[in-house]
């Protein structure tokens, strides 16, 4: 198999952004790109909680980390806009609270109020929509702002400051965008995003270390967005098939009631010529359920 056919099979969640933050030292990074005041976290202060996903129906987010046992930050990276990442991010969370407490085995029926770090929840958004929202609820999306027993907010990220790592994350997506516009999903698209980032000093040194596990990163998600869309073009044809198919039976059960109707009545004209009483022609049209006029 050549280079550029190369496909390798990865977690559908598996991406850049994913790979990029499993080292803490990126994660130190983004950290101190959402909160500019915190210059004193280091990478000890930092434990990775990225919901795993074990099992195919298990469920598993981009990005979650604990900073010094206070703070519980998910982040997810996303280039299709939805305000579903509202209902994902309490998902994830609730789930990253449920595995935080089984292992601090905290009691939840206790009395003692419990001490959980607090939670922030982030997007990445990198796709062409624009959007100017820089936070959205869950009251104001879905229940037009009513208070509810419940609220959520997530704040959404779509820049940031020049050269910090969200900023440069940001960027190597668009110059991705970019090339696939000018070259298609192809390996010299992949490969002219790395230089220009190298260039650049975009995400340089993750490139570098990581340039063979980006090709494959990229390989497999032009493989898995081929696939959802053979899928659905199966699934279509298949739509358009079954339409056909029933279209056909539908017009088979016609003809054959119609025939059937036709025979009937063709009986009971010849049932009044032989002088057959009113009675008995009565009784056939019952038993045949047709009625006579």
């Amino acid at each position: 198999m050549s280079t550029d056919k190369k496909i390798v099979k990865r977690n559908v969640k598996d991406s850049v952004f994913t790979s990029l933050f499993q080292d803490t030292k990126y994660i130190v990074e983004l950290y101190k790109a959402l909160h500019p005041e915190a210059d004193y976290v280091t990478e000890d202060m930092i434990e990775i909680v990225t919901l795993k996903n074990i099992l195919t129906d298990s469920l598993y987010n981009d990005l979650g980390f604990m900073m010094d046992k206070r703070l519980i930050v998910l982040v997810e990276a996303q280039s299709t806009w939805t305000v579903n990442i509202i209902i994902r991010g309490l998902m994830y969370l609730v789930q990253t609270y449920q595995d935080y407490i089984e292992k601090e085995e905290l009691n939840i029926y206790s009395s003692k109020k419990l001490e959980i770090p607090k939670p922030e929840l982030y997007v990445i958004y990198t796709g062409d929509k624009k959007v100017e929202e820089k936070e959205i609820s869950l009251s104001e999306e879905y229940f037009s702002g009513e208070k509810t027993a419940l609220d959520v907010r997530v704040k959404v990220i779509t820049e940031s400051r020049e050269g910090d790592i969200i900023n440069q994350y940001v960027m190597f997506t668009h110059i991705l965008n970019d090339r696939v516009k000018e070259y298609g999903r192809t390996k010299k698209a992949i490969d002219e995003t790395i230089k220009i980032c190298k260039d650049r000093n975009i995400l340089k040194e993750y490139l570098s270390n990581h340039e063979s596990e980006v090709h494959d990163i990229m390989f497999s998600l032009y493989d898995d967005e081929q696939i959802q869309k053979a899928m659905m073009r199966d699934a279509r044809k298949e739509g358009r098939m079954e339409g056909r198919m029933e279209g056909i039976k539908e017009g088979e059960m016609r003809g054959r009631t119609e025939g059937r109707m036709e025979g009937i009545d063709a009986m009971i004209a010849n049932m009044r010529k032989a002088g057959i009483s009113d009675e008995m022609i009565q009784n056939v049209a019952n038993m045949t359920q047709r009625p006579i006029s």
